[in-house]
């Protein structure tokens, strides 16, 4: 089973049936372009690489600059979550204002084997900070509230990830299990398998993978699909065989991969965006017992790092 070009149009529409602004159409475009074809990625690029010179276009002169046809531009403008050409024209040229005046910048300098350390930490701060403003602005709410909605009323929830996005599930679980919900995250791939077997209607599995083509975490996921769990996708591709199997799919951002800055480090970043946004989502739901349950998890760890065990210092 394969999406077709519907499936990633629903999934890259917005929440509420508004253009993405401006500063979230550079995100759109990280994020969606591995999912579209050549002649949509040319225009994607185009407008991506120079906005106040396409904002200065008609489709037709889009098209032409870009060997493309003006259906596709029209059908590249709707995948990027623009009603029309018109719109897509407008967010060009507010993202063109905000480049301008240095609020938006265009892009990343990778980092070099000889750059001081000084320049290496201001290279990272920049494509951390950029990773997490594109993955804010991409976030589709509405497949995010009905993610934290099942993970609030779930019997329980195992969460897949294999490398890197493994740490990520790993603190996801943590966190859940602080508040009261129990939570897994099972660090063997057979294991995955066989707790995705005991899930059924009520559960919850949630895939965490940037590619998501990860088999040791699509196949769990495939299975707590099948048992009639709620399934969710954390994912950099929005139409990757991962989402065959998620009722739910959340989106995410990178940095520009490099030699020194592999996929690992910088999808782990947005990942744990998500992570922090579905957790937080489902404290506010069961604050009753979240409240307390983080309250006594804290009286636990300072008990037992205080000294002989007892008294805490104040």
């Amino acid at each position: 089973m394969t999406h077709d070009v519907k499936e990633i149009f629903a999934r890259a529409g917005t929440s509420g049936g508004m253009p993405p602004a401006p500063a979230a159409l550079a995100a759109k475009v990280r994020t969606l372009a591995p999912s579209m074809t050549r002649s949509m990625q040319r225009v994607a690029e185009a407008v991506a690489g120079d906005p106040a010179g396409c904002a200065a276009l008609t489709v037709t002169g889009l098209a032409e600059l870009t060997g493309t046809s003006e259906a596709t531009v029209v059908r590249t403008a709707r995948l990027l979550g623009y009603p029309g050409y018109r719109d897509l024209r407008l967010a060009l040229a507010g993202l063109a204002a905000q480049q301008q005046s240095g609020r938006a910048p265009s892009i990343t300098t990778d980092i070099a084997v000889d750059d001081p350390i000084a320049d290496v930490v201001a290279k990272l701060a920049y494509d951390e900070q950029q990773t997490l403003a594109d993955t804010a602005a991409g976030l589709d709410t509405v497949q995010l509230g009905a993610a934290v909605t099942a993970l609030v009323s779930a019997r329980r929830t195992d969460v897949y990830g294999i490398g890197a996005s493994g740490l990520v599930a790993q603190d996801l679980t943590q966190k859940l299990l602080r508040i009261g919900l129990m939570a897994h995250a099972p660090g063997d791939p057979h294991l995955a398998v066989t707790n995705a077997v005991q899930l059924r209607a009520g559960d919850v599995a949630i895939a965490i993978t940037h590619s998501g083509s990860t088999g040791d975490v699509i196949e769990p996921l495939r299975v707590a699909f099948e048992r009639g769990a709620t399934t969710v996708a954390i994912t950099g591709r929005p139409d990757a065989p991962v989402t065959q199997y998620a009722d739910h799919v959340l989106t995410t951002s990178t940095a520009r991969e490099s030699e020194l800055r592999p996929a690992a480090m910088s999808s782990r970043t947005s990942q744990l965006l998500v992570v922090d946004c579905l957790f937080v989502g489902v404290a506010q739901r069961t604050y009753e017992t979240a409240a307390p349950a983080l309250a006594a998890s804290y009286e636990a760890l300072a008990h037992r790092h205080s000294p002989r065990g007892g008294i805490r210092r104040s």
